[in-house]
């Protein structure tokens, strides 16, 4: 047992010393370093935090004039998604022509008639 154990120490320290007699490449210097990773973010290959490596995105072959007849066309055609795109849809508010004292009246008339649900139970 302390044969194997002698050899396996022995074993372990030579192969320690022969990592470090052997030879390493010289360290770059902080110049080439910085070249290098300026041109790896330049073509993109850096992710950054929890981000994937950006692709470039496919370059469209149509010209802005073409994609702005066609938007023409499409609103002129009355396509809904393409109107309701740029314009916020305005819903306009209809005012009640009824009384104050009127629309009290129907409420009342409601609850005595059971019309109006109270509590957590619905009425029968």
């Amino acid at each position: 047992m302390k044969l194997k154990l002698a050899l396996i120490a022995l074993i372990a320290g030579t192969s320690m010393i022969a990592q470090a007699q052997t030879a390493t490449e010289a360290p770059k210097a902080r110049a080439d370093v910085k070249a290098e990773a300026k041109a790896a973010a330049k073509a993109g290959e850096i992710a950054t935090g929890d981000k994937p490596v950006a692709k470039p995105a496919a370059k469209s072959t149509t010209t802005r004039a073409e994609v702005k007849a066609e938007a023409k066309d499409a609103v002129n055609a009355g396509d809904a998604a393409i109107t309701t795109v740029n314009k916020p849809v305005v819903v306009k508010k209809t005012k009640s022509k009824k009384t104050r004292a009127h629309v009290k009246a129907e409420a009342k008339t409601a609850a005595k008639a059971g019309a109006i649900e109270t509590g957590d139970t619905p009425k029968k």
